[in-house]
């Protein structure tokens, strides 16, 4: 069993910027693939970045971003910490939503949300205009 607790976020202007950060339960944290997804009232959860884990055909923690974060948003992992970054720069109106950290995903279909296994609670980020 894994249990995610994601924390870092608030209430920011645009422009601004926000790290959130996701801790993980668990020994074999190295070897999960780890997403940020996000959901706004009313929009369905949405794919933001995903970091692979550290060895077999995604070695290396490959990155991938939707294009709407794409040269804003970071995702980094600190495995002796056992924890995953999202780093937020240059934060607009439209990324408010609450932001999840979602953990393993065995398909490979790393876009998808309904193909993690292990989900944080989530964390609120507001950009004001």
């Amino acid at each position: 069993q894994v249990q995610l607790v994601e924390s870092g976020g608030g209430l920011v202007q645009a422009g601004g910027s926000l790290r959130l950060s996701c801790a993980a339960s668990g020994r074999t944290f190295s070897s999960y693939t780890m997403g940020w997804f996000r959901q706004a009232p009313g929009k369905e959860r949405e794919f933001v970045a995903v970091i692979s884990w550290s060895g077999g055909r995604w070695s290396g923690g490959r990155t991938y971003y939707a294009d709407s974060v794409k040269g804003r948003f970071t995702i980094s992992r600190d495995n002796a910490k056992n924890t995953v970054y999202l780093q937020m720069n240059s934060l607009r109106p439209e990324d408010t939503a609450v932001y999840y950290c979602a953990a393993e995903n065995p398909s490979g279909r790393v876009y998808e949300w309904n193909h993690y296994n292990y989900w944080g609670q989530g964390t609120q980020v507001t950009v004001s205009s």
